[in-house]
């Protein structure tokens, strides 16, 4: 840590984004010149929208109407293998992109096609994640792209799918293209869950080869089986189809940069792109033979992968440092590559996911996901397969890149144990202390017991990775790709409050009449009036992933990906199919806004039954007045017994809370066909969840953001970070196995982690976590201060990076709404 220019102790982050603004340049520029000089070519850029997938997606589309849903998908991928434009970019040493050069979004007309006309115009100038498109590309969209999808969009089957009752709390229009952002389904503006692919299958086979298994299925199928004919036979062509699409596309980049080559000046660039030629010649068709060929493969695979589909938060990257370290180690051994080298084939790849942006079209998916959410997790450390550590030299060097390379791309996620190497968690505490938000810390001793206990071996669940916020998968184990509900809480309080209704939609009864709160005579009462609330948002979202389940598998399918799973290869069954067999099927539902509650049925349950120091009259002419004229009542209310403080009153009403989910998903889940659990990652739409519920009992204001994840409420949580861990251990209903992901926001101040006793204290808290088998957290290390400077003066701070919802992304492009959240979060100075 550094003191610098008078201000107090500031985070490596701060010390250099503070030297940029004096005009000293980075210390890293003269170690990483290559990754440097792409960066400076399009960082800062809005992202342009690329219509060509699109384009030749819908094109192939329809062609192929009336065959099997996979086939169809698998011809698309390959016209547009075809005919997408190819590019060689200068000074990268990998080849494989899914749009223009720049930072860039492609578009996915299955699934936003309904309005897409109308997003189009909006993009360039809406206020969260915008982008340019040409009057050009536009105009193919509006008139070439979007009218075929008119009609014919999942999202428009879903709406109309849905029963009345459960409409109107999911949607507040009858099209259903605005949210109420209170039991909302996130299925319809993505085509799977995160997701995460078996990459060493790829290195070690390469496609060709798992074109030559389905062939060999396919000359074996029985020819007068019904079964074979119409449903195995399509899946195979398909898989054969697409490993042609992608090595076709693979070479494609071959050619041009041959082309290249024989008209380059510069005779190292000339060779470097001679054998980018022939390591695309070569994979991903065949298995790698090295490091190099190795990276390369798996970038193609992955670029390919956002071709085919939009997932909920990009395809992971699964755990690099386990099927790369064979390749590293061996070139390593043999002379054929330094540490550098590897380092800088590693951050091509950065550079190439910090070019693609995942785009969210619709105002919703939009709300969700600020500031250009990225989610393409790179998964270390961790145990192995047989249970030993899995940490090695390759695991140090991608941390070393996070600390050096200079943007928030890739998401990292460090696996940790019980017998994680202090080594390697203090080469994880130092990375968190540079201050940008990685890694983020997922516990194998939460995770791992959870998976068998769902029906994984401990082999498949010791060799899960990290995919998406803070989400786990089982490569060739987990089957399930629809998206859950996201179920707003808080509103279910106000709606107690409210006799079924909220404030934002006026006299319309949406929940449960459940009488006039000032005729409760006991704490019993208001609790057995909210149990009302929460499971009728619970039943609306059970119905809602019913139904989801049912049509998904009409509009959807994954020829690649399928080709990557074991069990899809062994049944001939596509990913997005409901059903597959020996599959786990993990889903979940997500709780919004957990402190916000907690915080507010402990403030009633305490003032307003207990210690009547409140009437229930007082609260409600409170909440109705914003807390105007009854700042008495406001600060009453927060004196009550918070959630994240190891508060045994506060973290015993979330325990019950927490009950009610679990029960819920053990009863119904089963009738889903599905593991669907209670989980706790808002991402960014504790934001716009918020928007939607006026002032609640723990004092919050009306239409601020709630209580993000397992986190405390904004200021509430005033014990120190140890008692946030504790609350949430105490908050967790152990003995059942209805529950996933939690996520967790912690905010140092550089001075609470400086220097190695920092360091120290930092690896101890990450030990507690384990102990306690808490799922997940993630750290913000940096000052208040230097966040109200970035709000003031976004110029100078423009390349400040923070910590949001599993993933980080520019403070300054993100709402002023969210940059007050996370201003307002605590901001812990000891430990």
């Amino acid at each position: 840590m550094y003191d610098y220019a008078g201000c107090d102790c500031v985070s490596p982050q701060e010390q250099r984004l503070l030297e940029s603004i004096e005009g000293k340049e980075n210390m890293f520029r003269q170690t990483h010149p290559r990754v440097f000089k792409m960066l400076e070519r399009f960082d800062g850029q809005k992202p342009r929208i690329d219509v060509e997938r699109a384009l030749y997606f819908t094109q192939s589309m329809k062609e192929t109407e009336g065959q099997p849903l996979p086939l169809r998908w698998a011809k698309a991928l390959m016209h547009i293998a075809q005919n997408i434009t190819v590019y060689v970019q200068e000074d990268q040493l990998l080849l494989g992109r899914a749009g223009c050069d720049g930072r860039y979004g492609i578009l996915y007309p299955e699934l936003d096609g309904d309005f897409l006309d109308i997003a189009v115009r909006d993009l360039p100038t809406r206020s969260q994640s915008p982008a340019t498109i040409t009057e050009e590309d536009a105009k193919l969209v509006i008139e070439e792209v979007a009218p075929y999808w008119k009609g014919k969009t999942y999202h428009e089957a879903l709406s109309k799918a849905f029963p009345p009752e459960v409409h109107k709390l999911t949607y507040d229009d009858p099209e259903g293209l605005i949210s109420r952002f209170i039991v909302n389904e996130t299925s319809s503006f993505r085509s799977s869950l995160q997701w995460v692919h078996d990459y060493e299958k790829i290195l070690k086979r390469g496609f060709n080869g798992i074109r030559r298994e389905a062939e060999e299925k396919l000359a074996a199928l029985d020819p007068m089986s019904p079964v074979d004919n119409c449903e195995k036979k399509p899946f195979l062509e398909a898989i054969v189809i697409v490993c042609e699409a992608i090595v076709l596309w693979a070479r494609r980049h071959a050619e041009l940069a041959y082309q290249m080559a024989e008209k380059e000046k510069d005779p190292i660039r000339r060779a470097e792109l001679q054998r980018m030629a022939e390591i695309a010649e070569h994979v991903p068709g065949e298995p790698a033979r090295n490091f190099y060929e190795a990276v390369q493969s798996q970038w193609f695979t992955q670029m390919f992968s956002r071709l085919e589909q939009k997932t909920g938060t990009t395809i992971s990257n699964g755990r690099m440092d386990q099927y790369f370290y064979p390749y590293y180690i061996s070139d390593m051994n043999e002379g054929r590559i330094t540490e550098e080298q590897a380092m800088e084939l590693l951050e091509c790849m950065w550079v190439g996911m910090a070019e693609f942006i995942d785009m969210y079209i619709s105002p919703t998916g939009g709300a969700f996901n600020e500031g250009y959410a990225h989610w393409e997790a790179v998964t270390v450390g961790g145990q192995t397969p047989e249970g030993y550590d899995a940490t090695n030299e390759l695991t140090h060097l991608i941390l070393k890149s996070k600390r050096e390379f200079p943007l928030h791309y890739p998401d990292l996620a460090a696996r940790i144990h019980s017998r994680s190497p202090e080594s390697y968690l203090w080469d994880v505490a130092e990375t968190i202390k540079d201050g940008s938000g990685f890694p983020k810390i997922i516990n194998d001793e939460e995770i791992v017991p959870l998976y068998v206990s769902k029906g994984a071996t401990f082999e498949e669940a010791l060799d899960y990775a990290v995919s998406g916020c803070t989400e786990a998968r089982m490569p060739n184990r987990d089957t399930y790709t629809s998206g859950g509900a996201y179920i707003n809480f808080a509103a279910a309080v106000e709606m107690v409050l409210r006799n079924g209704r909220m404030k934002k939609y006026g006299d319309q009864v949406l929940g449960v009449e459940t009488g006039d709160p000032c005729s409760f005579a006991s704490w019993e009462d208001f609790w057995e009036a909210y149990k009302a609330q929460h499971i009728l948002f619970m039943k609306t979202a059970f119905i809602q992933q019913y139904i989801i389940i049912q049509l998904r598998a009409r509009h959807f399918a994954q020829p690649l990906g399928s080709a990557m799973h074991d069990l899809c290869m062994k049944h001939c069954v596509d990913l997005h199919q409901p059903r597959i067999p020996e599959g786990i099927d993990l889903g979940y539902f997500e709780y919004m806004g957990l402190g916000t509650v907690v915080d507010s049925l402990a403030a009633i349950k305490k003032l307003v039954f207990e210690e009547k120091r409140l009437t229930m009259r007082q609260v409600l002419d409170a909440i109705d007045a914003n807390f105007e004229g009854h700042e008495n009542v406001q600060a009453l209310l927060r004196s009550a017994p918070c959630y994240g403080n190891n508060d045994p009153y506060a973290d015993a009403i979330g325990r019950d809370i927490d009950r009610i989910s679990v029960e819920f998903g053990k009863a119904y889940s089963k009738e889903l066909g599905i593991h669907n659990d209670v989980r706790y990652v808002p991402f960014t739409s504790h934001v716009p969840f918020g928007k939607v519920v006026s002032a609640t009992p723990n004092g919050r204001t009306e239409w601020f953001s709630l209580s993000d994840g397992s986190s405390a409420s904004h200021g509430a949580d005033v014990n120190g970070p140890t008692a946030v861990l504790l609350s949430n251990y105490n908050t967790k209903n152990m003995g059942m196995r209805e529950r996933a992901a939690r996520m967790l926001n912690i905010k140092f101040t550089p001075k609470c982690v400086e220097g190695d006793q920092g360091t120290e204290k930092l690896v101890s808290f990450m030990r507690t976590l384990c102990d306690l088998k808490l799922w997940h957290v993630q750290f913000n290390v940096i000052r208040k201060e230097t966040l109200i400077a970035a709000q003031k003066d976004p110029a100078k701070y423009r390349n400040l990076i923070v910590r949001i919802a599993g993933y980080s992304a520019y403070f300054v492009d993100l709402s002023p709404d969210l940059q007050n959240d996370l201003i307002a979060r605590t901001e812990h100075d000891n430990m």
